[in-house]
């Protein structure tokens, strides 16, 4: 199942996409922000072009939990956005997914650093998404 992942700022949306298992999550790019219209639109046709099942819209709580200014206008995006797309729309905590991703970028040298931190910050919320949806595997050990 194929997931895109929505980091919305004020002016960019960072946008990342899983692979078609829904393991692995990759940046995607940016959605430079006009108006909600123009936002909704650019999103439904990712949606349609990478065939996507789900679109998971980071949610930015504040450290401690709570349910801050910031958190309640991208609540309200998002559920604006899956009035008009015809997959469903999650809200994912994406608690220090933008420091993460400023770490993985600065590891991964000069070739990530072109990559936005936008669509960074997306592809680690998104793979933390698809980490939570899935059951967790124990692997026995072989003959304790």
């Amino acid at each position: 199942m194929r997931v895109i992942a929505l980091d919305v700022g004020e002016r960019r949306i960072g946008v990342a996409v899983s692979d078609p298992t829904g393991t692995l999550a990759t940046p995607h790019g940016v959605i430079h922000r006009r108006s909600k219209a123009q936002d909704f639109a650019a999103v439904a046709r990712l949606v349609t072009e990478l065939q996507a099942e789900r679109v998971v819209v980071g949610l930015p709580l504040s450290l401690s939990g709570d349910v801050g200014p910031q958190a309640r206008r991208v609540m309200r995006y998002a559920q604006a956005l899956a009035q008009v797309l015809p997959v469903p729309v999650d809200l994912y905590d994406e608690r220090y997914s933008t420091v993460t991703a400023d770490e993985l970028l600065a590891e991964g040298g000069r070739k990530r650093r072109r990559t936005p931190i936008d669509a960074a910050a997306a592809a680690v919320i998104l793979q933390e998404y698809l980490a939570d949806s899935k059951p967790q595997i124990l692997k026995l050990p072989q003959n304790p």
